[in-house]
Order: C-alpha cells, then structure tokens, then sequence
C-alpha cells in the first residue's frame, strides 16, 4: 500500500476503512492479494447490484470487445445503444405505461442531477430548486448546492446558491407538518417564498442514513409541486435498479415524476452510466447538442446494462431481493432488540443500523473488515451502518455476512 499512499491524492477515503489491496472478485465477495476473502456488503455503494463480474455480463462484453464493438461513439446511434434503449423501453418503460425520454449525458450520477436541475430551470424560467435535509445527490457544483452534508459542502469553496432546504420526511420529525408549513408559505404572498423550479427528492436517503419518505409524503410533495407549476424529480441514482425489490423505489406509490435520475446500477458490470427519465413535454426544451458530455453512454456500459435488465424479464430475482431483504431486517431487529437504542431503517436490500454514534459506527466497520466483512457508515457524523450487498449474493453467503455483522456489533457493544 506504500505506492498508494505515497502518491495517490489525500481525498482518497473508502482505502482509509478498507486497508488492504484486493485483486479479484466474484458476485459478493472480494479477495485481496493475500488471498483473504471478503464478503461484500457495500456493492461499490450501489454499483455492484448484480455482483462482481457477473458471468452473463463479463460474457457479452467479451464477445463485444473480440467483435471489435463500438466502445465509445459520443451520443451516435450505435447496436449496443439501440439494444439498451429496446430493452429498457420493453422492461422498465412500457410495463408501467410510461412515455418518458432516455437521455444520456456524463457518466455518473451527479452529471444525471446536473442535467435535470438544467432542464427544470428551462422549463419553468425559474431558478430555485427545493431539495431535503439529509439529501446527497452529488459532488459537481449544482448537485452540490442540493446536498445537505456540510462536509461536502465546505470544500466546494465558492457559495452553493439557488437551493431552499426543507426537511425531509423523518429528520426532524415533524411528517407531513414541514410540508403543510412548506404550502403555506407558498400560499402566502408576503411569506417571501418564490415557487420553485423543482423539488429534488430521494425516496429512500442512502448516504442521508437510509431514511425513507411515505407513500403520503411523496403523494403530497407531488401534489405541491403540481400546484406550483413545479418539476418533481426523483434520485433514484443509488436506490434504483431492484435493490428494494422493485425496479423503481416508487414503484406502487402512485407518483408519476417528471424527470427520474438513474446511474450506478444501470451500468450493471461496475461500468460507469447514467441516464434521465423525462417526460416529452419537458424534454421538448432541450436544443441538440446543448448538453453533451464526452462518455454519455458508452458502449460497454450499453452492453453490460442491456444483460442486467434480463433481471427484469420476470419477477424472480426481485422476490430473491424481498426474501433476502427480510432476511436482513430480521437480524437487524434481533440486534436491535439486544440494544434498544439502536433504530432499524430499510426496504428490501438496503438497510441501515443507527447505532447513534459515529464513532461507535466506525469501531463496528472496522470489526467487519477484520472478520472479513466490508460494510459503510452513512448518515449524520457517519453513524448508520449501511447494508447493501449485490442483490445476485447467494443465501449461504448473506447468512455468514449478517453472522460476522452481528458479532461485530456484540463485540462492540460487549467491550
């Protein structure tokens, strides 16, 4: 590790819990150069939903790069993108009667954010943007202003404008109260609020703690935003793809959104791609080449995300997810019910532990990776420990990780 340390850039941060140098991998599990395995609860933070080199995956790309396969092609129309965009209209699109327009910009998810925020200032001639409390959706400047931790914020080093923070759902318990106060206050002509471009939201905030916003909560925020001749767009970006046991986060919560941001999973093989979901009549305000980015949608993202959406030719591995979700919340409500101060918060396969302590979180993080378990914290001062393994882990493999996990908590707390 000397080599890294010596020259690799101080920003470096996920090295820093997991210090040691892994070399392969396989679906959920990780092994270093000296040949300790790891079973991976983390999934490159949502990335790795259908595990390290999937078989089907790593296949069609090999076969791609010995046909010599268009790998990078700008925004042209090439095979892999044509058989991405079938698949994804077939699967994902048409199932839900939805019409809403794939565009690809850069190749990760703030680049997503920072297309939507773009276009929703089009479409209503407005500038602000209403994002929550607990909120992460980026590390590029616009995306920056909407995320919330002050961390991140502080080392953007110019102010982060045209942003109204508002709480979200559970952050500071005050429900459906905040947005009542929120429509009031647009209601209200001497309140100084102006309406806003959009509201940006996550269904479940997965860097925020893993906290999840109600079906009525959402039914409501869409609802002001209706009222307002607002945008709503929703991060799907770590959240999205199966991981809780449907494709979309929202899926059943009645809410129809005018732009959906997608990467991370979408990619399928741990290849970097990112697309927006909208609706026709906004994205009618776009001029051609007036967002553009050098790897929006590359070959071998189109390839590996066209063999990750035969996942979703039918129901099987998202039951796989639900089971395996519960799973999950059993031992973590087992846990918790060893140590009552302790909240469980998740859907399907993501699923946090706020053990209230960051320090506590950390101490636990590093009790996994010494037994051979990689897992993160999240949340305020880093104290939820966050479980998202690929949603492909075998049950044998899961089983043994939640074991490690539960010991790593007992150790702790016990010492």
């Amino acid at each position: 590790m000397e080599l890294f340390e010596q020259w690799e850039s101080n920003i470096r941060g996920y090295c820093r819990a997991y210090p040691t140098v892994f070399n392969r991998a396989s679906n959920a599990i990780q092994y270093d150069e000296q040949d300790h395995a790891y079973i991976d609860f983390f999934a490159g933070a949502g990335v790795l939903n259908f595990g390290h080199n999937n078989p089907g995956m790593k296949r069609a790309l090999i076969d791609f790069i010995e046909a010599d396969g268009v790998a990078h092609s700008l925004d042209m129309y090439t095979t892999p993108k044509r058989e991405f965009i079938r698949a994804f209209v077939d699967t994902v699109l048409k199932p839900r009667q939805m019409t809403h327009k794939l565009q690809f910009m850069g190749p990760t998810g703030t680049n997503a954010v920072e297309a939507a925020l773009k276009l929703a200032r089009r479409v209503t001639g407005r500038t602000e943007i209403v994002a929550f409390s607990q909120g992460f959706h980026g590390m590029t400047l616009g995306s920056l202003a909407c995320t919330a931790n002050q961390v991140f914020r502080n080392a953007a080093g110019v102010p982060l404008n045209h942003v109204t923070r508002a709480p979200f759902e559970n952050s500071v318990g005050c429900g459906k109260g905040c947005l009542d106060t929120l429509e009031r206050a647009y209601a209200n002509s001497s309140s100084g609020y102006e309406p806003p471009a959009a509201f940006l939201v996550e269904v479940i905030q997965a860097e925020g703690g893993v906290n999840l916003a109600s079906r009525e909560w959402l039914q409501q925020l869409q609802d002001l935003a209706r009222a307002l001749d607002a945008l709503l767009i929703i991060d799907e970006i770590q959240v999205g793809c199966g991981r809780t046991g449907s494709y979309f986060s929202f899926d059943g919560m009645d809410l129809d959104p005018d732009i959906i941001c997608l990467a991370k999973g979408i990619g399928g093989f741990g290849t970097p791609l990112a697309m927006n979901l909208v609706k026709p009549e906004h994205d009618a305000h776009w001029n051609p080449g007036e967002h553009t980015g050098t790897f929006r949608g590359q070959g071998l993202s189109f390839v590996a995300g066209r063999e990750a959406l035969r996942y979703f030719e039918d129901d099987q591995l998202m039951r796989q997810v639900q089971a395996h979700g519960e799973q999950i919340a059993t031992t973590l409500h087992q846990i918790q019910r060893r140590y009552p101060q302790f909240a469980v918060r998740g859907k399907g396969m993501i699923q946090g532990l706020d053990v209230n302590d960051g320090a506590l979180a950390k101490a636990i993080a590093k009790s996994c990776f010494d037994a051979g378990l990689l897992i993160g914290p999240c949340g305020e001062g880093g104290r939820v420990l966050k479980l998202i393994p690929p949603l492909t882990i075998e049950t044998d493999t899961l089983t043994t990780g939640l074991e490690r996990f539960a010991a790593a908590v007992d150790a702790n707390m016990e010492g």
